[in-house]
């Protein structure tokens, strides 16, 4: 394999991952999926397969989601140690859930930061380990009317979901975007608050910061909500959603 593939990455280690990989296509919500197994192997040629699997049939379904940002999401399994990684493509390609088994990763937030990474010397031998991956990734997104998320698998594991929309530069006219329950909490917070994060609302309505968390990265990622520091606010945007 090419070594320009992983351009910052050091020689391979001829490590093999141990689990074959399932790659689940719904060509329409209402149908059973087509079920496709990517066969564990050297972890190098592993994770080059799968992008290039996951991403050609993406775009046979019509998805718009580059090669790039697939592979950003695809490497992330090596933190899982490729335990049952299963991924979905659903809405047309424009959306692709990445599952796995491994040991989850307990703060969601910070691992969209730049710079942080849990990355051991063996797994710098097939990635770049500093802490770029998932938040390239949902930087582009963002930029691009898109969005990525993190959640708990049922047990135990990470799902990352990763969306683009068809007409990302704007909403339908006339319409205000869908925040759902805890989107709204959040906006009627900052009616009366400049600034919120997620302690803010364990306080005012309880649950765990987790799950604000979680709510507070999908409303920046909708455009509703800006970053400083550790709080955040309301942008233009989400502003409207007060009047």
């Amino acid at each position: 394999m090419a070594e320009t593939f992983y351009p910052f990455v050091g020689a391979s280690q001829d490590r093999t991952a141990e689990h074959d990989a399932r790659i689940a296509v719904y060509d329409s919500p209402s149908t059973t999926p087509r079920v496709l197994v990517v066969p564990a192997g050297e972890i190098r040629a592993y994770l080059e397969e799968l992008t290039q699997t996951v991403y050609t049939l993406a775009r046979e379904q019509g998805g718009k989601l580059p090669f790039a940002i697939i592979r950003e999401i695809v490497e992330n399994y090596i933190h899982a140690s490729f335990k049952e990684p299963a991924i979905t493509i659903i809405d047309g390609g424009n959306t692709i859930r990445f599952a796995d088994q491994g040991p989850g990763i307990a703060d969601k937030e910070r691992a969209v930061e730049f710079g942080t990474t849990s990355a051991t010397d063996e797994m710098k031998a097939y990635i770049r380990g500093v802490g770029s991956g998932l938040p390239i990734a949902r930087q582009y997104l963002l930029e691009n009317g898109g969005s990525l998320t993190i959640d708990d698998n049922l047990s135990t594991g990470t799902i990352v979901t990763i969306s683009t929309h068809k007409n990302p530069t704007s909403e339908p006219e006339g319409s205000a975007p869908e925040v759902g329950e805890r989107g709204r909490q959040i906006i009627e917070y900052l009616e009366r608050n400049e600034w919120v994060g997620p302690s803010d609302m364990v306080r005012e309505h309880g649950g765990s910061q987790p799950t604000w968390s979680r709510e507070l990265v999908r409303l920046e990622d909708m455009g509703l909500l800006e970053k400083v520091g550790q709080k955040r606010r309301l942008t233009e945007k989400g502003s409207t959603l007060t009047n």
